[in-house]
């Protein structure tokens, strides 16, 4: 028989050392009203998460089967799961750079210190809260006409918040709120609804009329000013350099967005699950 869902806020913790899992467990349990379970490889915490649907996943990177960076992408490519944030903590540092291509929303670095785990949950586990906002929100296009969905998201932005570190990662993601705000401001209308999920994608619903030029405004507002987040160098030439998991170089683009648009026209849509895979399509589609 099929488990059922739990009522508390889950998260899994996922390493293949049992200490680790129970300094974790120890630390989240303390620190919220929150049910932790354990995994001890990637296979397991997908798994869990499919059927728990956890608000968080802790996972370790190197584990006997599949390792957190290959879980992380399967996750993120399944739609039930894929707005799931994942904190990867590993001693692995050379790992940064794919976990965090993967899908990662962070990573800290074992030994972890306990206090700066439970911040950066609480930090994601808020961010989570507004998913459940976007989600009532895109129920209602079911029962709606007339109605289109911009699925924003920014390329690059993972060796960005590697380069240049969280704090101004953060800022960057407040600006590209902003630009989203602004448009729909002067485009759009009082009902239409802005949500950021807990990674870097932004969800705009509006009406079918007005999508287009949403997007085009947002996008040219965004290319016109993110040059200002990087330094002269990488500015004036086009791009980052970062090491890639074998300590290679290689070059990494500005910041771009990519947006998805998708209106009540490209259904019939029979549930929600339908509407955001469409979306996500869109998205990756656009160049």
């Amino acid at each position: 028989m099929k488990d059922k869902p739990m009522s508390k806020k889950v998260i899994i913790a996922v390493d293949d050392e049992p200490d680790i899992r129970s300094l974790v467990r120890f630390c989240l349990k303390s620190s919220g009203d929150f049910e932790v379970l354990e995994a001890k490889s990637g296979e397991e915490a997908i798994s869990l998460a499919i059927v728990h649907r956890p608000v968080l996943i802790v996972m370790d990177v190197r584990m006997p089967g599949m390792g957190g960076i290959e879980a992380c992408r399967r996750l993120k490519a399944n739609p039930a799961t894929a707005s799931i944030p994942v904190i990867f903590l590993s001693a692995w540092h050379s790992e940064k750079q794919a976990a965090l291509e993967a899908g990662g929303v962070i990573f800290l670095t074992k030994p972890f210190n306990p206090d700066e785990l439970i911040a950066t949950v609480r930090k994601y586990i808020t961010a989570t809260r507004g998913e459940l906002l976007i989600e009532r929100q895109l129920r209602r296009l079911l029962f709606m006409d007339s109605w289109a969905i911009l699925y924003i998201g920014l390329r690059d932005f993972g060796p960005f918040n590697e380069v240049y570190g969280f704090k101004v990662g953060d800022d960057a993601l407040r600006f590209t709120a902003m630009v989203i705000g602004e448009a729909v401001d002067e485009l759009g209308t009082p009902d239409d609804f802005i949500g950021h999920t807990a990674a870097n994608d932004f969800i705009v619903i509006t009406t079918a009329g007005q999508a287009q030029a949403i997007k085009e405004k947002v996008e040219d507002c965004f290319a016109t000013k993110v040059g200002t987040f990087y330094n002269f160098n990488d500015r004036e030439q086009g791009y980052i350099t970062v090491q890639d998991p074998d300590g290679q170089e290689k070059q990494v683009p500005l910041m771009t967005l990519a947006v998805g648009v998708i209106t009540q026209d490209d259904g019939p849509f029979a549930d929600m699950r339908e509407i955001t895979e469409k979306a996500a399509e869109a998205r990756r589609e656009d160049k």
